[in-house]
């Protein structure tokens, strides 16, 4: 029997449900968005640097596509699971819906473990998993993004190779994209910048303050290390950080700039001096104002969610929280910012590149970083809001949000035919 904790699917479809339940959806409305509405399955053979040859599955999945093209990053992970695609798809749909872009939701993913292929390895693989994706993706159709285990050159090499076969250049068709080839200012921290506004705003509705509160962040990627200088930057103490080796706990705070070169030399927090050695699992129950789960998810559970200490959840992953422990956590009085909200930084400021890369008129960071923050804020108020008047977790009233756009969105348009 798989446990609450390892079927993401099972747990985004019971946030949906109960906002169905809220909304009162009816089943045919309900059939429609609970599951995806296309799947591509690839299996697709790479040549390796040695010239043997090795045949990698990959997906892209389409949750909804009502309210725009789909939108959606594209992970490359040796222990992604088909499963895990279709909720990730998903609970893109209900980020864009939720920011009000023009967006639905897709994922992709190719099981692989990069870390093992060479960079010329990685290239060849792209290249192939892209012009297998031709029969979904495109600039007006679906246009991917990085997500775990991918970045701006993978994303480059995606633009390459779609651009070959169109026979010209087509900067829309990827968002992440490296500055030269037509990506965004502020794209790389736009997750981590957008979680620090929507904490600004909710440390003031807690009457807390992000000066000298006292943070907890498990993972050390792009958003959880960025996230760790912004918010330094904004004078909280960062007390505990991670990665997949394990992390670092000091009550005292650490130093952004000491940990990232300390992991820099060494490829690893685990076994930074200033501090005691913790696990992921340790990391999630130290003494902290605000935990940001940043890594994987299903990391709180129903087993540990009695154990979180932290005021505040911030959800920098996607969906690191079970539906058991929200409703613990939520019993609790922890003020969970769901990853809906947290982390669609990242996707609205991919919206951003790929409108500048439609207009071919480019925008500069402060305009970049200034729109994203109107986006968040009033994104984040309107939600709270709503729960106040419903009585309702965020994460409920953001889905609450989200499905109802899109459930009219759906009615709107109609069937076809």
């Amino acid at each position: 029997m798989i446990s609450e904790r390892d079927n993401l699917v099972f747990n985004t479809q019971r946030h949906f449900d109960i906002a169905a339940d809220i909304l009162d959806l009816d089943q045919g409305m309900r059939q429609m968005l609970r599951s995806p509405q296309r799947e591509l399955t690839v299996r697709f053979p790479v040549k390796m640097d040695d010239g043997h040859v090795e045949v990698f599955t990959g997906f892209r999945i389409q949750h909804n596509i009502v309210r725009g093209p789909a939108k959606g990053g594209i992970r490359y992970h040796p222990l992604t699971t088909i499963d895990d695609v279709r909720a990730l798809a998903m609970l893109m749909t209900w980020k864009c819906a939720y920011v009000n872009i023009p967006y639905g939701g897709a994922k992709g993913a190719v099981i692989v473990d990069p870390k093992r292929l060479s960079l010329s390895e990685i290239e060849r693989l792209t290249r192939r998993y892209t012009s297998e994706l031709g029969l979904l993706i495109g600039p007006d159709k679906d246009i991917p993004a990085p997500d775990i285990g991918t970045n701006g050159q993978i994303m480059a090499w995606v633009m390459d190779t779609y651009s070959m076969h169109a026979g010209h250049t087509v900067p829309a068709i990827v968002t992440g994209k490296p500055l030269i080839i037509g990506g965004s200012h502020g794209r790389n921290e736009a997750t981590a910048r957008g979680l620090s506004y929507i904490l600004r705003e909710a440390v003031e509705v807690l009457s807390m303050s992000l000066a000298g509160a006292r943070i907890a962040i498990q993972g050390f990627g792009n958003v959880g290390a960025t996230s760790a200088r912004l918010l330094e930057e904004m004078g909280a103490t960062i007390v505990a950080l991670s990665d997949s080796k394990g992390g670092v706990y000091n009550t005292s705070g650490l130093s952004y700039s000491d940990v990232a070169e300390f992991k820099a030399r060494n490829g690893t927090i685990s076994g930074f001096p200033e501090g005691d050695r913790v696990t992921n699992a340790e990391l999630l129950e130290v003494p902290c104002d605000i935990l940001i789960p940043a890594a994987l998810s299903s990391q709180i559970n129903a087993h540990n969610a009695g154990q979180i200490k932290a005021r505040i959840i911030c959800e920098a992953a996607n969906a690191p929280i079970t539906p058991n422990a929200d409703a613990i956590l939520y019993d609790r009085g922890i003020f969970v910012v769901p990853d809906i909200m947290a982390n669609a930084g990242g996707v609205t400021v991919s919206y951003f590149e790929w409108v500048q890369g439609l207009q071919e008129f480019f925008w500069t960071e402060r305009e970049v970083n200034a729109q994203l923050e109107r986006v968040m804020v009033s994104a984040f108020h309107q939600v709270l809001r709503l729960a106040q008047e419903r009585h309702t977790s965020l994460r409920t009233a953001a889905y609450i949000q989200a499905v109802d756009r899109v459930a009219q969105a759906t009615t709107t348009r109609g069937i076809y035919p």
